[in-house]
């Protein structure tokens, strides 16, 4: 029996890794990984940001307070758990969820209920297997 029903987030941005074409005058904009829309994730916004591989498999779910600047640094880090697997990252959406108490919430729901493949904190599945 199943007594918690746990909606998630819808994602409010998805951004997805691209060759950038370079045409003219353009400006120039250094991708990070492949990805040059990371100005489309809200700066001062909190969140749950999801990590897919090209074939849509859920690779990794953090939570942020600050969201684009968490995803930077996912990309940047030594710590990060996805620093051995940057280049599997084809797109990343980002729901927007302000309380910290929902977020901890979220992420622990999707990390375990989508197996999420790189995460290693707050894995509850694995105990069931």
């Amino acid at each position: 029996m199943n007594m918690i029903n746990i909606q998630p987030p819808k994602a409010d941005v998805t951004i997805t890794q691209r060759k950038q074409e370079i045409t003219g005058d353009e400006a120039v904009i250094k991708p990070l990984y492949g990805f040059i829309d990371l100005h489309e994730i809200p700066r001062d916004k909190g969140g749950i940001i999801q990590f897919f591989n090209h074939s849509g498999e859920l690779l990794f779910v953090g939570k942020a307070r600050k969201l684009r600047q968490r995803v930077k640094k996912h990309f940047e880090d030594n710590v990060s758990p996805l620093k051995n697997h940057r280049d599997e990252v084809h797109h990343i959406t980002i729901s927007i969820v302000e309380d910290p108490m929902e977020r901890e919430i979220y992420e622990t729901y999707l990390i375990n209920t989508q197996k999420a493949k790189y995460n290693v904190e707050k894995v509850f599945y694995k105990e069931q297997e």
